[in-house]
């Protein structure tokens, strides 16, 4: 059974940073794509970032320069470091994997519960 476990939530002023974990299961993990979407009130889900097994990651523009991912495949986890934060990143974030990022930014393949961000100014 595929796992997607995410931590690291929570409330934070806006220029504050949080970083975002999560733990994985139940697939090969090195071989896959894994990343991160986020959906906030009212709002489609959208690709936040991917890291794919091998290749360039993926920002989307209104993160670029902000948020940084990293995976630890020892580890079978992957991290989203998210620094310089506004009130226009609250949202809920989730953990995806799939084959490729196209699939992990579109929540194709395999997507986690989520956890809440909320940015306050």
């Amino acid at each position: 059974e595929v796992q997607l476990v995410e931590s690291g939530g929570g409330l934070v002023q806006a220029g504050g940073s949080l970083r975002l974990s999560c733990a994985a299961s139940g697939f090969t993990f090195s071989g896959h794509a894994i990343g991160w979407l986020r959906q906030a009130p009212g709002e489609d889900r959208e690709g936040v970032s991917c890291i794919p097994a091998i290749g360039n990651t993926y920002y989307n523009d209104n993160v670029k320069g902000r948020f940084t991912i990293s995976r630890d495949n020892a580890k079978n986890t992957v991290y989203l470091q998210m620094d310089s934060l506004k009130p226009e990143d609250t949202a809920v974030y989730y953990c995806a994997a799939g084959l490729n990022c196209l699939r992990v930014i579109t929540g194709q393949d395999y997507v986690g519960q989520g956890t809440q961000v909320t940015v306050f100014s």
